[in-house]
């Protein structure tokens, strides 16, 4: 099976309750011959209105972290935990996460076969790692998923979002040395990879809003 064949499985999801509070499921972004794949927690609003992962604001910052360090939406693939909206953009709780991972993100990376997976947030940390795994203790550490793929947790780009001033610009140069070893890493093991477009990605250009037609 390729992501192309899972992706139409994706598409007629039912098997939780999280469904019915969601346009539709969402999957995943970037190139599916990726060594590196960045899993999220889940999608927002404004990723269950456009059918892509990491496209709000969250996603925005993320792009200009990924820039940063050299990478671009389009070369690396971008995924979440969970593949439909909770409620009022809640915290998905770890009986959710578990369940649709195991049936959707395990199965993409088990197609994808990555060098490397960057965990981003606690949700994603959790299930990658173990439910003990802290975020503010663990960020940057290497691990083996249970898969056996390499794994560094980072900060969640909506984390960012909520911090100001001082902790806001320490949290920011983690986020930046993590992802810079993440590269690195993926470099060491996949050293003709081509991590970086010339320009970003618009992915405002790349997928329109979806229509009530999924309802």
């Amino acid at each position: 099976m390729d992501l192309q064949a899972l992706e139409q499985e994706l598409k007629v999801c039912q098997s939780c309750p999280l469904r019915g509070d969601a346009i539709a499921p969402v999957g995943w972004y970037g190139d599916p011959h990726s060594p590196i794949v960045f899993v999220g927690e889940g999608p927002g609003g404004v990723e269950d209105d456009y059918g892509c992962p990491l496209i709000g604001p969250s996603g925005q910052l993320l792009d200009k972290a990924l820039w940063a360090v050299k990478m671009t939406r389009d070369r690396v693939l971008t995924t979440n935990v969970i593949k439909c909206r909770p409620k009022n953009n809640r915290t998905p709780d770890i009986a959710e996460a578990d369940f649709c991972a195991k049936m959707w993100l395990e199965r993409e990376l088990e197609i994808i076969q990555p060098k490397v997976v960057v965990a981003l947030g606690s949700v994603a940390l959790h299930f990658l790692g173990n439910p003990n795994m802290r975020i503010t203790r663990d960020r940057g550490q290497w691990f083996r998923t249970r898969q056996g793929f390499d794994c560094i947790a980072t900060y969640h780009p909506a984390y960012l979002l909520r911090l100001t001033g001082k902790q806001l610009v320490a949290a920011k140069w983690d986020v930046f040395h993590d992802l810079e070893a993440a590269r690195a890493r993926t470099l060491q093991l996949a050293p003709d990879s081509q991590l970086m477009s010339e320009e970003k990605t618009d992915l405002f250009k790349l997928f329109k809003k979806r229509v009530n037609d999924y309802l």
